[in-house]
């Protein structure tokens, strides 16, 4: 569902790039600012799409490096960062280091981690201490869920171990007194996050579920600052250093993100007290952070379909209580982030319509406007906390890429920057990018038109249209490193991936626009799109495809349902029918704010948008897949849906993957996935 001053990073840009790619899919998508619990992102994830956090290598490159969570030190003299190459077949990297380098780039530590250089050996969420002089970080245990913490110094000499835990552990934060926080879960069972492998279903299952919360390491110890009852999804310090606040539910993490508050915890422990409390079903939290003077708590408040995937209004409530006020009201576009900045103005980056913006909102007590700082159409990375630079040094570092240039770490002042790395200076993506924009039953929709850059101009291309997950998210300037897209690219297929209603980027009123109404003017947006792209390159309107995975899944069989135009399909993780779904999912919460009610409720509504409700209308030949152990769109929606593409005699082919979850992660896996799906759409559109 992106991803600290303000605590939102599951391995940050990592889950940021691949969580929504899963329920989100897009892999061009934008991280989310929330939880920090998806280990390799959360409904969001990289399989289809693979742009940056995991792209293939193509037959004249070198594997992408990818860059996963950045941290500059106060002084700014320093970044630590995990990062890794991507897998050749399109997965996250397998291998991950921990690098330390100085930003005058005369030094390059690579840290000898305990557990050496093997898979699953992950860093995850370093953090500097206050001085600069040493990072903390967390570190899985090979074959298990557990987290340790070390700490190293600045030259990657000295690791010590600072606590093993029995359980996960992200979002690292030093307070003001130099106290290190971080969220961790003890007993964890699975790894945090809906994306991935569920457990087995077994034995109670109304016992108590394991709590994220908030824990401040003391003399070698956790001492829990959060009531074992609520699970914390993001939080940040007071600048007082006598608490905290963060947003949190109580019960299952993976499905209670949706119905989440916003509270005040005490660094002693004892009763959280609530700050805020969403009015509407259609307003999720994210990003909660402190001004400076701890007298204000900013926030995003929005419709967010995924948890990580973060996009709306900025609001403020003051810390004492009181009533919340929206400072965006009316915006024509997308908060992403937001950060308390040096200067104690509150920052923000925004979509707008396909560009990336980095805005300055003023101070508490005198809200701007906004003044754009920088925009362009580069995706930056979702690293909150560095918005505005570490204090004092004021120097950001961040990961920044677009459609034709892959990730590097860049620093300097806010605007300012400039590249660190050039490791990726032999990656090439010789593609054709073209931003479309086009009208559609009122709305202004955006888009974006990917062609060969070879293609031969007289010649007509197939075309296949992606649809991203979410349904809130975007597709924004990610590099296409390779995956399926790529491998689409590089085979002479033309991608169209639309940000239709529902999408982040021309406001709430356009991410609500598909509030009881799924299926229905997304796809007209869609399909007015598709002409608009058709009318500006040689596309040949008779090879159209159609993929998607999670609610790009759904879209795709939807689409199948709705239409004959597209000639042949791919759904992964799909949703087949909406009322058997509701019951068989692991996160049903997020449901209710899109259907206004439960299905047992008003199972008329879900029907309407069921593509089995139309299943005998489908001509399309579609090719489907699924993770076996998925929470988030379980295996039974695709075996549905082939089952009745068989039973109808429609070609059809269906995969089932063992072991994975929303996410698929198996190199081997994700290696026959692009296989099939090149065959399946030469196989139809050639």
């Amino acid at each position: 569902m992106d991803y600290g001053r303000i605590i939102v990073r599951a391995n940050s840009a990592l889950i940021a790039q691949l969580s929504r790619y899963f329920k989100t899919f897009s892999v061009f998508t934008r991280k989310p600012t929330g939880s920090p619990m998806q280990l390799i992102p959360h409904v969001l994830i990289a399989s289809l799409l693979v742009s940056t956090a995991a792209a293939v290598a193509s037959p004249s490159d070198k594997p992408q490096h990818i860059f996963m969570d950045v941290h500059s030190s106060p002084d700014g003299r320093h970044v630590a960062s995990v990062e890794g190459d991507a897998s050749p077949s399109g997965g996250s990297p397998v291998v991950r280091d921990l690098v330390i380098r100085s930003t005058d780039g005369k030094t390059n530590v690579v840290v000898s981690l305990p557990c050496g250089r093997i898979k699953e050996c992950w860093p995850a969420s370093p953090v500097w201490t206050p001085d600069s002089h040493r990072v903390s970080f967390a570190l899985r245990i090979p074959g298990s869920h557990a987290r340790s913490i070390y700490t190293v110094n600045a030259d990657g000499s000295s690791l010590a171990l600072a606590l093993a835990f029995n359980g996960t552990i992200d979002a690292l934060h030093y307070g003001p007194g130099g106290e290190l926080a971080m969220l961790a879960t003890e007993g964890a069972t699975k790894e945090l996050g809906a994306v991935e492998a569920g457990a087995p279903i077994v034995g109670d299952l109304d016992a108590a579920p394991p709590e994220q919360r908030i824990a401040v390491l003391e003399q070698g110890k956790l001492h829990w600052a959060s009531p074992p009852d609520l699970f914390v999804y993001a939080y940040d310090w007071r600048p007082d250093g006598r608490g905290f606040v963060g947003t949190a539910a109580p019960g299952d993490g993976d499905n209670n993100w949706w119905v989440a508050k916003l509270f005040a915890f005490e660094r002693a422990g004892g009763e959280a007290r609530i700050l805020y409390a969403p009015t509407t079903p259609q307003q999720q939290l994210a990003a909660p952070t402190v001004s400076h003077d701890g007298k204000h708590v900013a926030f995003i408040l929005g419709i967010m379909s995924d948890f990580i995937s973060t996009g709306g209004d900025i609001y403020t409530v003051p810390l004492t209580g009181g009533a919340a006020t929206n400072l965006t009201a009316k915006l024509p576009a997308s908060v992403t982030a937001i950060h308390w900045g040096c200067n104690g103005h509150l920052m923000a980056v925004v979509i707008a319509s396909g560009q990336s913006e980095l805005v300055d909102f003023g101070s508490a007590e005198s809200i701007q406007p906004g003044k754009i700082l920088w925009q362009g159409q580069e995706q930056l990375g979702d690293y909150t906390q560095q918005l505005a630079g570490d204090c004092p040094a004021g120097v950001m570092a961040l990961v920044h890429q677009s459609f034709n240039h892959p990730m590097e770490i860049e620093t300097g002042a806010v605007g300012k920057w400039h590249d660190l790395t050039h490791v990726n200076a032999q990656v090439t993506a010789p593609f054709k990018v073209q931003s479309l924009k086009w009208k559609d039953d009122g709305f202004d929709v955006q888009g974006w038109l990917v062609m060969p850059e070879a293609a031969p101009s007289a010649a007509k291309l197939p075309l296949v249209t992606i649809v991203h997950g979410g349904p809130a998210s975007a597709f924004e300037p990610a590099f296409i490193g390779a995956g399926r897209a790529r491998l689409l690219l590089e085979n002479g297929y033309a991608l169209f991936l639309p940000n239709p209603r529902g999408s982040y980027g021309q406001g709430e009123s356009f991410a609500t626009a598909n509030v009881r109404d799924f299926g229905y003017g997304d796809l007209r947006d869609i399909l007015a799109g598709l002409d608009a792209a058709v009318h500006a390159a040689p596309i040949d309107p008779e090879k159209l495809g159609i993929m998607g995975h999670s609610y790009g899944g759904f879209m795709t069989m939807w689409a199948v349902t709705q239409t004959n135009r597209f000639k042949a399909a791919v759904a992964g993780a799909g949703i087949s029918n909406w009322q058997s779904y509701y019951g068989e999912n692991g996160i049903d919460e997020w449901m209710i704010p899109y259907f206004g009610g439960s299905v047992y409720e008003d199972p008329a509504v879900y029907a309407r948008s069921s593509p089995m409700t139309f299943i005998r209308q489908v001509r399309t030949p579609t090719f489907s897949y699924v993770g076996a152990a998925d929470i988030e769109c379980p295996a039974p929606q695709t075996e549905e849906f082939g089952h009745a593409m068989k039973a109808l005699g429609i070609p059809s082919a269906t995969v089932i993957y063992p072991g994975e979850g929303h996410a698929i992660h198996d190199p081997e896996h994700l290696a026959d996935l692009n296989k099939r799906t090149l065959e399946w759409l030469e196989r139809y559109l050639k």
